[in-house]
């Protein structure tokens, strides 16, 4: 009897907890409310499943609890009992594979107008690259990473001279428009996270993995890795700010295209080559010539 108080008393408060826990999911910004009803119709069918089972237990150790001169009778089979079980588990489980099929069969069909924007994982922080005035990303390539070039681009590629780079910084995007993430990564796997777009990937090292979600509020939204990617794993953060039109315009108006940001790097390597070992030597000293 105590045992069967402890498992009712076991549903009881699992209930409640989860009507009135406050660690609900934070509020979404992204065309993804599909993930949240699916989630919610496993938990209740679980919940269901979960309750029903706890009960049964607790009402079997009232019911058929010991008594003196009560002998257990052996009933090896029961094919309607059988029957039952197999039929509601069958259900149950395609209740729960059915939701998540379809919203697997949106997640990876990509809208036509979507716009690609690519971010880099590496330890430890998130860059971007947007398309520039022609609409399309260059070619890259972890060969290509360098400190002048930290994203990788082809130079031999001319879509990718007005790339805008956006290195260690938030990553700007436009409300209400579709877009397709592409996601590379430099070292180790790492995970781009946004819990309010409910838009979560691996980033393998050697592949081109992606999502694509459409922001449906603005706001500034924190970017997480969530998959452990070495000591400093709990620094990887970043941003995404998703601005209204005009905002976002100004935005991409303040950025470096990539055929700049490599000029700028010839311009100072150039200016430290002709600068002789002697003349620094003496600018340190004071000594003008």
């Amino acid at each position: 009897m105590a045992l069967a108080l402890v498992l009712i008393l076991v549903v009881v408060g699992s209930v409640l907890f989860h009507v009135l826990s406050p660690w609900w999911w934070t509020p979404i910004a992204s065309n993804w409310r599909y993930i949240d009803d699916t989630i919610l119709i496993t938990f209740w069918i679980t919940g269901i499943v979960f309750v029903a089972v706890v009960l049964f237990v607790a009402y079997c150790l009232i019911r058929f609890r010991y008594q003196p001169g009560r002998q257990a009778v052996y009933e090896p089979e029961n094919k309607r009992l059988e029957w039952g079980l197999t039929i509601a588990t069958a259900v149950g489980v395609a209740a729960m594979l059915a939701p998540g099929l379809i919203v697997w069969n949106h997640f990876i069909t990509v809208p036509a107008d979507a716009t690609e924007v690519e971010a880099l994982g590496q330890q430890w922080q998130w860059s971007y690259r947007l398309p520039g005035k022609d609409g399309k990303l260059g070619l890259s390539g972890t060969q290509n990473v360098s400190t002048n070039n930290p994203l990788g681009l082809s130079s031999h590629d001319p879509n990718a001279k007005d790339d805008l780079v956006i290195e260690a910084a938030d990553l700007h995007l436009q409300v209400d428009k579709p877009v397709k993430l592409l996601m590379r990564s430099v070292d180790v796997i790492h995970d781009f996270y946004v819990p309010e777009f409910r838009a979560k990937m691996d980033i393998v090292p050697g592949m081109v993995t992606y999502v694509w979600f459409t922001p449906t509020r603005t706001g500034t939204f924190e970017t997480f890795c969530a998959e452990y990617c070495g000591t400093g794993h709990y620094t990887m953060r970043s941003k995404v700010v998703v601005d209204n039109e005009a905002d976002y315009q100004t935005w991409l108006g303040e950025q470096k295209t990539f055929e700049s940001m490599m000029a700028q790097a010839a311009h100072i390597n150039t200016a430290a080559s002709d600068q002789e070992p002697g003349d620094q030597g003496a600018e340190s000293m004071g000594v003008k010539r």
